[in-house]
């Protein structure tokens, strides 16, 4: 017959998912191993670690290529990752949500800055060049209205 282990929490540990407890040393020194932390919203069906900081590398990179929506993507995805700002994840994980972070927060302040601009200031802003300027007269403009 087999002795109980001394240690109650001996079974919750090892049967922890092997992606949430096997980290490399240089990025997690002091780790729960009762807690699993996920790097992405939908816990263990998500990613591994290495797949997640793939991922956020090819979303903060696209972003670039005038698609900013998925630096807000990148960041809805990794939300646990930037919620946690002293979390053990992969710190080039952490780098690059971040930065899609930072990069989604400037576009989002120039597009509306520029929609306000517009919107607020108008033809009383930009006085005659207000006409060279909107979209909504082109096609009385060219004519375009009459054939309708």
């Amino acid at each position: 017959m087999e002795a109980a282990p001394s240690n109650p929490t001996h079974n919750i540990i090892s049967t922890a998912p092997s992606a949430a407890i096997s980290m490399n040393s240089s990025v997690a020194t002091h780790r729960n191993p009762l807690r699993v932390d996920w790097p992405t919203v939908d816990g263990p069906l998500g990613l591994s670690e290495q797949e997640s900081v793939d991922h956020a590398r090819r979303f903060f990179k696209f972003g670039f290529l005038l698609l900013p929506w998925l630096w807000a993507v990148n960041c809805l995805y990794f939300w646990p990752v930037i919620r946690r700002p002293s979390s053990y994840y992969h710190p080039d994980l952490r780098r690059y949500v971040v930065r899609s972070a930072i990069g989604f927060t400037v576009f989002a302040v120039i597009l509306s800055s520029w929609a306000l601009t517009f919107s607020i200031g108008g033809e009383r802003l930009f006085g005659h060049a207000w006409d060279k300027l909107v979209m909504y007269n082109v096609a009385e403009k060219y004519g375009l209205t009459g054939w309708i």
